[in-house]
């Protein structure tokens, strides 16, 4: 019983994983444009792995997709890279737990070969959540360089400028909300795949052990005890009589 409710928890984890890292792969909020210090806030750029987009304050936005791939940087094709193999690593982990289910008959499957498939389709949950969690990372880390460099060079501009519009006029970015989804989805992805390899060592079946005997030599100190059985006992009434008229130990037969 508890092998089920860990393997069914885990599983359902890793669908709400998988669904959230998958739509933090195509949200367009990676990178959101810091509008703390901007003179203009009425319009604000943001992008995501696959299109940039300006919105405006009244709620339009346009948005241009990235038409080149050899024109864009090789971190956000490698975090391109890993979120797609954690997608497909976690959906063919999915499609491999829902086989293997214990709470699901399927014909004549045995126990162990469903614990084999859980702890398949566990490791590649967990491989999925950490690729998941990884290009979201990698992600980030882009994004804190380029705000440290850009408050850098804002800082060092406006000092030989006016009340520092130059230096306010330049654009930073933060952290977007699909950052956030990506690592929640990878982590929550990354706790599924440990319940599933848990709960394939409570579905592994116990070897049968036998306990042999053991036998122990007689010594020269051993006490035997006296046969108590009971025996036949025989009627004197069968016995034959001589002409003397005693009885003998010979016994007949009568037909």
């Amino acid at each position: 019983m508890a092998a089920t409710m860990t393997q069914l928890i885990g599983f359902m984890l890793s669908a709400l994983g998988l669904f959230l890292i998958s739509a933090a792969t195509t949200m367009d909020e990676w990178s959101l444009q810091d509008r703390s210090f901007t003179v203009i806030t009425n319009f604000y750029t943001y992008s995501g792995l696959w299109k940039s987009c300006v919105g405006t304050t009244y709620g339009t936005t346009q948005c241009r997709p990235y038409f080149t791939i050899l024109g864009l940087p090789a971190l956000l094709q490698a975090v391109r890279a890993l979120m797609i193999v954690g997608i497909v690593l976690g959906a063919i982990g999915l499609l491999i737990a829902i086989f293997s289910l214990k709470c699901l008959k399927m014909g004549n499957m045995e126990d162990n070969l469903k614990a084999t498939m859980t702890l398949s389709a566990g490791i590649m949950l967990l491989l999925a959540g950490v690729c998941g969690i990884a290009g979201v990372s990698a992600f980030a880390n882009l994004i804190v360089q380029s705000f440290q460099f850009t408050t850098f060079a804002s800082g060092f501009s406006s000092t030989g400028n006016v009340g520092g519009l130059t230096g306010a006029l330049t654009p930073r970015y933060t952290f977007g909300p699909a950052l956030f989804v990506g690592w929640i989805g990878g982590a929550i992805l990354f706790i599924g795949g440990i319940l599933m390899c848990l709960a394939c060592r409570a579905m592994t079946p116990e070897k049968h052990r036998y306990d042999g005997m053991a036998y122990k030599a007689a010594s020269q100190n051993t006490m035997y005890r006296p046969d108590t059985r009971s025996r036949p006992v025989y009627n004197d009434s069968y016995k034959a009589q001589s002409t003397d008229e005693r009885q003998t130990n010979q016994r007949f037969d009568y037909v």
